[in-house]
């Protein structure tokens, strides 16, 4: 799984072009497929058969694309001007290696230096007007030959294990989801669809799409979601934390799960010394919240990883997170 993990995290997928993601994806996934579905939106679905055919019908997702930015405008001296694909803090782009476009264009994100900058600049965070992708072109029309208004950028492209079993990615949101799916299908307790949805991080659009035409009873959503366990941090403020097993969330900002799947979840994890945490703070928001709301209604629940500096270049997770997810949701798939 950590290799899977790592190839994923290292491929381009910023929302609206998850293709590489999804073909990556679909050629580990055929093997064990009885179906599969490319939509219209570009989510990939997959039908596994498993050693039980449940009374529900499952839907198992996660979210193929990773946030980004897109390129705006080209400057007469040949900068790119951007913004953010998805939910970026601005401060964890500056000064970061960023790759544009289909052919992966190097470029980093400049701002004025701090030499050059007033007392009121070097007390605030730049907006993002003020920031620009440097590629080494002189002019528009070398700058032109590169990108163009319109191209994706995703943070660089490099994936480091360390530490007690930790690994730092970009995209580890959601590609830890998508990893533990892929190994799920491997040896499917029961009959499910395991959607790769795309388009989340612009507002879970993939997933409802998904949803509508699969029409499931149940579903769980496979996620990397925010850790905040930081020196600064205590008590709830923590969040939860990568190391100590899957998260398991009650609510969020778009979802409040379904008590009873909560209570089967954790109860299963409990019966079989998994441990597990839940989010102690009431933020953020998944693909659940738009299968929750599809056709005449879905019972949705969460299992997982905690993530640390979500949404940057280099994004913090545990492999014993990963395996623990696998294993509790196996578990429970067998109790359908």
């Amino acid at each position: 799984m950590t290799e899977v993990l790592k190839e994923l995290c290292l491929i381009p997928g910023v929302s609206g072009r998850e293709e590489r993601v999804r073909e990556y994806i679909k050629a580990k996934a055929e093997p064990y497929a009885s179906e599969i579905i490319t939509d219209n939106l570009g989510n990939l679905l997959v039908y596994v058969k498993g050693r039980k055919k449940p009374g529900k019908k499952i839907m198992l997702a996660a979210h193929m694309d990773e946030v980004g930015l897109i390129i705006t405008y080209i400057t007469d001296d040949g900068y790119l001007k951007f913004d953010f694909v998805g939910s970026v803090d601005r401060r964890v782009a500056l000064g970061k290696r960023v790759h544009i476009g289909d052919n992966m264009i190097p470029g980093v994100i400049g701002l004025k230096p701090p030499h050059l900058s007033g007392p009121d600049e070097k007390n605030r965070i730049p907006k993002v007007s003020e920031l620009y992708i440097d590629i080494g072109a002189e002019s528009r029309e070398q700058a032109e030959r590169l990108a163009r208004p319109g191209d994706v950028g995703c943070f660089d492209l490099s994936v480091r294990e360390f530490g007690d079993g930790f690994i730092r990615a970009k995209a580890i949101d959601d590609r830890i989801g998508c990893a533990a799916l892929l190994e799920l299908m491997k040896d499917m307790p029961a009959d499910a669809w395991l959607a790769f949805t795309a388009q989340e991080e612009v507002g879970t659009r993939g997933s409802l799409v998904a949803a509508n035409r699969l029409r499931p009873d149940i579903a769980l959503v496979f996620e990397g979601t925010t850790a905040a366990d930081l020196p600064s941090q205590t008590g709830g403020a923590r969040v939860c934390a990568p190391g100590l097993g899957p998260v398991v969330p009650f609510m969020d900002n778009g979802t409040i799960t379904d008590r009873g799947l909560f209570k089967d979840i954790t109860s299963v994890a409990d019966a079989n010394g998994i441990p597990w945490q839940t989010k102690t703070y009431i933020s953020g928001g998944t693909d659940a919240a738009a299968i929750q709301r599809s056709g005449s209604g879905v019972r949705v629940a969460g299992i997982a990883a905690a993530v640390r500096y979500i949404h940057s270049p280099s994004c913090v997770a545990c492999m014993r997170d990963l395996e623990s997810i696998v294993r509790l949701a196996r578990l429970y798939l067998e109790t359908l």
